[in-house]
């Protein structure tokens, strides 16, 4: 039987990098994520991670603010139906590196994230449509706060 943590009427459930568990909802695994990762004050914060949220036949991958890394190729070999990868250069990958993460991972879907939230994180994600439809022949779906899409196995 699962144990959850229950706190004011919410429940959690601890886990941890490599780890994986079956909620109601769906299965939730946790995957590596090479990012730094501290508090304001500097203080550490914990490991970077990335998910992969699996339910009614449908895998989707956030790699949460990430670089590009190899074992990438070893989350896609599960199978990935939509990833979400940052674009924003500077404090993650880049587009350059997303397309190759694109390549690794083989997802049926990409969509572009972590971009266009100040300055230094300016990209043209319609740059980055094109590169990875023509490069990693992969269906990239640039979205807008308030966009939605269904996503299907």
């Amino acid at each position: 039987m699962a144990r959850y943590a229950a706190t004011k009427g919410l429940k959690s459930h601890g886990m941890n990098v490599g780890g994986s568990h079956a909620f109601p909802q769906g299965r939730v695994r946790f995957t590596p994520a090479w990012h730094s990762n501290s508090f304001p004050d500097g203080t550490y914060a914990g490991m970077p991670m990335g998910v992969v949220f699996e339910t009614e036949g449908v895998s989707v991958y956030h790699a949460g603010d990430t670089a590009l890394f190899s074992d990438m190729a070893r989350i896609g070999d599960r199978g990935i139906d939509l990833a979400l990868l940052p674009i924003g250069d500077n404090f993650t990958m880049g587009p350059e590196d997303a397309v190759e993460a694109t390549l690794l991972l083989r997802p049926k879907v990409v969509v572009p994230i972590h971009y266009a939230t100040f300055p230094v994180l300016v990209q043209d994600a319609s740059a980055f449509k094109a590169s990875v439809e023509s490069r990693a022949g992969v269906t990239c779906l640039v979205m807008r706060p308030g966009d939605s899409t269904l996503v299907t196995g």
